[in-house]
């Protein structure tokens, strides 16, 4: 029997029109730490440490119920995730990590909540803490956002001085601390392993998994990484209840998300609303619709290592993990690429490929040659140099490269290459050289031989 279709055009959402927005509210002055008390803030900590609403076994439990999937990309259950840490042992110290070395193109979400809601920040990492019985946990923001690292940091001493933070939090007996550590600019230092190499002091070159981080972490202790928005929910379930998030948004995938949109577009930014939203209604209602009236062509979903969908794929897709696996791609960071009908889909990839190729830590061989060659193949093709069995070649590098490394990036280097070829060969055929022939009669029925393509 065939399974039922996903994508029939419905939007998982609900009335997404009235929506109020959680994760980013709008009031004003929400970073600072007075104004978030008054509108409700510490309260999910204080409702966890003061009134004993959960203890950290309760508290993963409940996450875990609410059906919090991973924002950073991956999109695994984070109470799941809690439960991998090994059992306490008082002289084992353990830590949870919050990544926010956001770098790759198209997702730029997180820096909002840095800007405008810190403190629901600080007070999920607590609660994280809290959960998973951590000593500390480190946050790791990329270099670039300079501005904002002084600005969380600034929360952060203000959480201190409150006591929401350190020895004895809320009169509660728990501690923990939160440390926020400056990137140095490098997009593998997202990557969890490579993160807790650099935040070691380390160049940040990915770990060879098993073992993992929940049994061997940073400085060799269990450790549990999240994505800032994956934190930034914790409090919000605290205090509304499991069942509110599962019931938002997409089943499988539920909750509030931020839909960091860019491109050719008319009003590009980061959106708040469920996860489950119609492609088609965030283009053309949440974005105003396509700039300069023109049709639209291709979206990238999920930052720009997630494959690329024409528009033909787009139709009826919503914004959650089954409906864009089913289309072709992924949920990834929700970091949208909108491309219209002028859009070089070649030129397009050459600027991907470069991207990867740079940020190559250059540890794998796969990698660190690969993402070269893909970059020199399609630039070739770019400029009009290129042959058509570049195409095929370019494929066949991305076989040799997925799966073959340490971490994901030679993975995410090879997609955009493979979709964006298969999705739009005819323009990389379009800039290819025609090919030339020996030994063989073209305009006859090819009987003369064998044709052996020379170029």
């Amino acid at each position: 029997m065939e399974a039922p279709k996903i994508n029939d055009g419905t939007t998982k959402a609900g009335d997404w029109r009235t929506y109020q927005r959680v994760l980013l509210p709008p009031v004003r002055d929400l970073h600072q730490i007075e104004v978030y008390e008054q509108h409700g803030g510490y309260s999910a900590l204080r409702a966890v440490l003061n009134d004993g609403k959960f203890d950290p076994q309760g508290l993963g439990a409940h996450v875990k119920e609410s059906g919090l999937r991973g924002r950073g990309g991956a999109a695994f259950n984070t109470g799941m995730k809690w439960s991998f840490m090994p059992p306490v042992d008082p002289d084992v110290p353990r830590f949870l990590c919050c990544n926010g070395d956001e770098s790759e193109p198209g997702t730029f979400k997180d820096r909002q909540l840095f800007e405008y809601n810190p403190h629901l920040v600080i007070e999920g990492m607590v609660l994280g803490n809290f959960a998973i019985t951590a000593k500390a946990c480190y946050i790791y923001i990329r270099g670039e956002y300079a501005s904002w690292i002084d600005h969380f940091q600034r929360a952060v001493d203000e959480a201190y001085a409150k006591g929401y933070i350190g020895e004895n939090i809320l009169g509660s007996g728990f501690s923990t601390d939160i440390v926020v550590h400056k990137g140095a600019g490098a997009y593998i230092c997202g990557e969890e392993t490579s993160l807790m190499e650099s935040l070691e002091g380390k160049r940040g070159y990915p770990r060879v998994k098993p073992p993992f981080p929940a049994q061997k972490g940073i400085w060799g202790r269990p450790t549990t990484i999240n994505n800032v928005e994956t934190l930034a929910c914790v409090p919000l379930i605290v205090n509304h209840g499991a069942e509110w998030f599962s019931s938002m948004g997409a089943e499988r995938h539920p909750g509030p998300l931020l839909y960091g949109i860019a491109g050719h577009i008319n009003k590009p930014g980061v959106y708040e609303f469920p996860t489950g939203m119609l492609i088609s209604d965030l283009i053309d209602e949440v974005c105003g619709g396509m700039r300069g009236g023109k049709k639209f062509k291709a979206l990238v979903p999920g930052g720009s290592s997630t494959p690329v969908l024409t528009a033909e794929q787009c139709v009826g897709a919503t914004m959650d993990s089954d409906s864009l696996r089913e289309a072709g791609s992924m949920l990834g960071t929700a970091g949208m690429l909108v491309m219209d009908e002028d859009t070089d889909m070649v030129a397009f990839l050459r600027r991907i490929t470069h991207f990867y190729h740079h940020e190559s830590c250059g540890q794998c061989t796969p990698c660190r040659e690969g993402t070269g060659w893909l970059e020199k193949l399609v630039t070739r093709i770019d400029e009009g140099e290129g042959n058509m069995r570049d195409l095929d070649l370019l494929l066949d590098l991305c076989d040799q490269i997925e799966g073959r490394t340490i971490c994901a990036l030679a993975d995410a280097a090879a997609w955009p290459v493979r979709w964006t070829i298969r999705r739009f060969r005819h323009e990389f055929e379009a800039k290819c050289k025609p090919a030339v022939f020996a030994g063989a009669d073209l305009q006859g029925d090819g009987a003369s031989g064998q044709l052996v393509p020379v170029v």
